[in-house]
């Protein structure tokens, strides 16, 4: 099976195409002049600093991930039910208007 264009269609296809296809000949390089594609010192100190900071980042994030616990689900209840429940913490002990303590002394 080939692919044909119409007569009609042809014509208008290449000639777009031959004129998308040229090079610009009056000495424009589209910006592709004679430094195109290097380098300067100071873009590879930025590579470099991004880098590091790179490097940083995942070195934190490993830190946090080692804090996460593997799972989040509640325990079972059977290991709830083997442990002691927590007992209330005591009530501090209230004052008097006067400056007496309410505990009761003999």
């Amino acid at each position: 099976m080939s692919l044909t264009l119409p007569a009609g269609v042809a014509l208008p296809v290449t000639a777009s195409a031959l004129v998308l296809t040229q090079q610009p000949g009056n000495g424009d390089n589209g910006g592709q002049g004679e430094d195109f594609g290097k380098s300067s010192p100071v873009g590879f100190l930025v590579l470099i600093l991004f880098l590091i900071a790179v490097a940083f980042l995942v070195r934190s994030m490993t830190k946090h991930l080692k804090r996460v616990p593997a799972s989040f689900d509640d325990p079972p209840a059977a290991e709830a039910a083997d442990e002691p429940p927590a007992e209330a913490p005591a009530e501090p002990e209230k004052k008097q208007p006067n400056g007496a303590s309410s505990a009761k002394s003999d």
